[in-house]
């Protein structure tokens, strides 16, 4: 295990994998998740229904690939379209049960990495469609010690440098 929180969710791995062929190796793979580096701080997001600052993604529709998946995550949550982002490989999770699934259980996300300017935030609060969700955006550096910030999201940070 790697870090738990304190609805006692753990991270128990990152799991190097093959982006194309993660389906046929672990499962469920039921979401992607991207961390965001803007210049030399990170973008978090924050959740109204979970009430803490996040990273951004989200779940996999039916049929979708990882990449199709943290896609239109970022573009939903940041507006960001046809961009390069990085498969940094797999998050193997034991979760506690929740909204998506009623009883104690593991699943894996794939785990990306983007870089933006980071004065492209402004422009990604004009083009950023789920506002609804993802109430407003900051930089780490901005809330870190002064509001809530998902700890296990707060982990996966370090893995895009």
């Amino acid at each position: 295990m790697l870090i738990k929180d304190v609805k006692g969710n753990e991270l128990l791995d990152l799991i190097k994998a093959d982006e194309e062929k993660a389906d046929e190796f672990y499962s469920p793979i039921t979401h992607c998740l991207a961390v965001v580096k803007a210049g030399d701080d990170y973008l978090l997001g924050w959740n109204k229904y979970r009430q803490e600052w996040e990273i951004f993604g989200g779940c996999r529709e039916e049929g979708e690939t990882l990449r199709t998946c943290v896609g239109r995550e970022l573009e939903e949550e940041l507006g960001i379209k046809d961009t390069k982002f990085t498969f940094l490989g797999l998050m193997h999770l034991h979760l506690a049960p929740g909204y998506f699934n009623p009883e104690w259980h593991n699943e894996y996300g794939g785990l990306y990495g983007i870089t933006i300017p980071a004065d492209a935030v402004k422009e990604i609060e004009a083009f950023r469609t789920d506002k609804e969700e993802v109430e407003k955006l900051a930089f780490y550096s901005d809330v870190k010690g002064k509001d809530k910030i998902a700890v296990i999201d707060e982990y996966l940070l370090e893995s895009w440098k």
